[in-house]
């Protein structure tokens, strides 16, 4: 279960405008990507790869079929960080 937490609010509202957008299948592919990182922390970080920022690592994990988007999660949590295309 995900609480309030969960998400930055960058990923809130990037979530948001998915939601409202005109692909629904995309949306829904993010979902599934979320509940992955939630659910099985430690597969979606085998299938992600890491970016060092300022903050710390950040997971990079495709959305499937929807390449080139990406969830971007830290494992603090775990929490979504983000959610955009990113090559």
């Amino acid at each position: 279960m995900t609480g309030r937490d969960s998400y930055s609010q960058v990923a809130d509202e990037q979530l948001d405008a998915l939601e409202s957008g005109p692909d629904a299948e995309l949306y829904n592919a993010v979902l599934d990507a979320c509940d992955l990182v939630f659910r099985l922390p430690e597969v979606a970080q085998r299938n992600s790869t890491a970016v060092t920022t300022g903050q710390g690592i950040v997971f990079r994990l495709p959305v499937a079929g929807h390449s080139p988007y990406k969830v971007f999660w830290s494992s603090a949590g775990p929490r979504v960080e983000a959610v955009f295309p990113h090559p």
